[in-house]
């Protein structure tokens, strides 16, 4: 029998040769895990013990245990004893005679000697793990190790330096996340290079436009990219602050956002990702009292436009999809939302017959849709209830 295509696995099967392979396999494991944890023990951490350490983390990366061992074999026996190399000159001590000076000029180049040596080492420990991060893209040792390297570069070498291997660990997570667009460990660690890489300790300077750029060529491959749309959200207050954006160009900014979702959801309707990120922009305009969203200085009146506008272009969407329960979930929210809205503005809404008649519609389809959350819509019952008694 077959499962997703793949013949499952008959134990059953396995011949006298192969159970004897798969024990030879396991002792050689054990010798090597017996091998780490006797010279560990010892506080030997030396370049046979770091030696080994390769050899049992090859077999097995989700071995955290032995990723410090690592680290610890690194700091004792690879890497220089002190991270001086960015040392200010102001620190160093001032000559008064020949010899002092020339003292000087060797410890300089020790330290330069030093950071070389260094360099290369982390250069290769990132190299080392690449091939098992590709085989365990989503091993959380790995990533934390790649994270623990790339901070020994800021601490032990020259700034340009440690730029540069950081600037080559953001394009390694590019490649990582053409192969898979949706891997949330990759994401987040590009949020993690990013943020540390605009830091004076490296490149000192904001990326978001760049990143900000970035989203929109990976939603365009594929528009269900939930990391994608989620990295533009936490993008987009910081490049409107750094654009010195006024309130027409915030408006307009929205107002093309919403172009592109609403164009995303025509096409794909069933896809939570687009609806999530459709529902943020909808916030930034329900919460008009909060100065922190993207369109802070709105009136009401203008939010109401906006949101009223939206749920007519939903409303469109059942005709060809009134199976998915995203659309009436959107249209129950933003509809609730938006009396909210009027109340505040002390604004008329039509006929509330006619809206509380298809509040109650889009509740009873959703209750067939999503049976799993009887109670959120007995909730939601209740609060339209309330509405009823207040209108």
């Amino acid at each position: 029998m077959a499962s997703h295509g793949v013949a499952k696995y008959n134990r059953a099967a396995r011949t006298e040769e192969q159970r004897q392979q798969d024990l030879e396999k396991i002792e050689k494991y054990r010798q090597i895990e017996d091998s780490i944890r006797s010279q560990a023990s010892a506080g030997t951490y030396d370049t046979a013990l770091f030696q080994l350490t390769s050899k049992l983390l090859r077999l097995n990366p989700e071995y955290h245990t032995i990723w410090n061992v690592r680290r610890r074999c690194l700091i004792s026996s690879l890497l220089s004893k002190s991270s001086t190399s960015n040392s200010s000159p102001d620190t160093m001590p001032t000559p008064h005679e020949d010899q002092s000076t020339s003292t000087t000029e060797q410890s300089a180049s020790s330290t330069a000697a030093d950071a070389d040596s260094d360099a290369d080492i982390l250069r290769s420990e990132l190299a080392f793990t690449v091939p098992l991060l590709v085989e365990f893209p989503k091993c959380y040792w790995l990533w934390g190790y790649r994270q623990w390297i790339l901070e020994q570069a800021v601490l032990r070498l020259p700034t340009a330096t440690a730029t540069s291997i950081w600037e080559g660990e953001l394009a390694l997570d590019s490649k990582m996340l053409t192969k898979d667009r949706r891997n949330f460990h990759a994401w987040g660690y590009r949020r993690y290079l990013v943020a540390r890489l605009e830091t004076p300790e490296l490149r000192g300077k904001s990326m978001v436009e760049d990143e900000f750029t970035y989203t929109t060529k990976m939603i365009r491959v594929d528009l269900s990219n939930f990391s994608a749309w989620h990295n533009r959200s936490r993008l987009i207050r910081r490049l409107l602050d750094e654009r010195g954006a006024d309130d027409k160009a915030r408006a307009a900014f929205i107002e093309a956002e919403l172009d592109q979702i609403r164009e995303a959801l025509n096409v794909g309707p069933e896809d939570q990702s687009l609806w999530y990120y459709h529902r943020y922009l909808i916030l930034q305009l329900i919460h008009h009292s909060q100065e922190s969203t993207i369109v802070p200085n709105l009136t009401v009146e203008e939010r109401i436009s906006y949101i009223e506008r939206e749920i007519e272009d939903i409303k469109d969407l059942i005709e060809d999809y009134d199976d998915i329960k995203w659309v009436y979930e959107a249209l129950l929210e933003y509809t609730l939302a938006l009396g909210q809205l009027r109340q505040a503005s002390q604004s008329t809404g039509g006929d509330d017959d006619r809206q509380n008649e298809e509040l109650q519609t889009w509740l009873a389809k959703l209750r067939k849709l999503d049976p799993m959350q009887a109670g959120r819509w007995d909730d939601v019952e209740k609060e339209l209830k309330s509405r009823r008694e207040t209108t």
